[in-house]
């Protein structure tokens, strides 16, 4: 399980790290054009994923405050029953670094500190950070590894 944590540290450190740069760095709404397609930004949301309930009033703070946390322990009550599942492990704690990094943001700041902006022909993703993205991946390699086991059972 230890291996699995330290990835999960790996990201949040990453992820506190970025931010902290982003905050010193920019203020709230400045961005710097990196090619055609990407900005660095400064963005704040008090949401959840693409801003999902970000103006309903300051409760959803503690409301995603409680399911990271509740999502942490059973992460990690996962991780240690099921040790030799690589790719498995391996997505769930993509999931757990990222998820305790929005987690602290919210916490600190009572907002998640976005600062990738992608866009391309008109549309525009809603800006993200590297726990996001961590997630993103976990949740990915979480639909893989359930695909090569059903796969494997047949």
């Amino acid at each position: 399980m230890w291996p699995w944590l330290a990835w999960a540290v790996v990201i949040f450190i990453a992820d506190q790290v970025t931010k902290m740069l982003i905050l010193d760095a920019y203020r709230l709404g400045d961005a710097t054009p990196i090619t055609s397609f990407f900005n660095i930004v400064r963005a704040h949301n008090t949401g959840a994923a693409f801003s999902f309930l970000a103006d309903a009033g300051g409760w959803q703070r503690w409301a995603f405050t409680g399911i990271g946390v509740a999502a942490t322990v059973f992460i990690v009550w996962q991780l240690r029953a099921h040790p030799g599942q690589k790719l498995f492990c391996f997505a769930l704690s993509s999931i757990l670094g990222g998820a305790v990094g929005n987690v602290v943001d919210r916490l600190m700041h009572g907002y998640v500190v976005d600062f990738l902006d992608f866009y391309a022909r008109g549309y525009h993703f809603p800006a993200f950070n590297l726990a996001d993205s961590a997630i993103t991946v976990g949740a990915v390699c979480l639909v893989l590894d359930e695909l090569l086991r059903m796969k494997k059972s047949k």
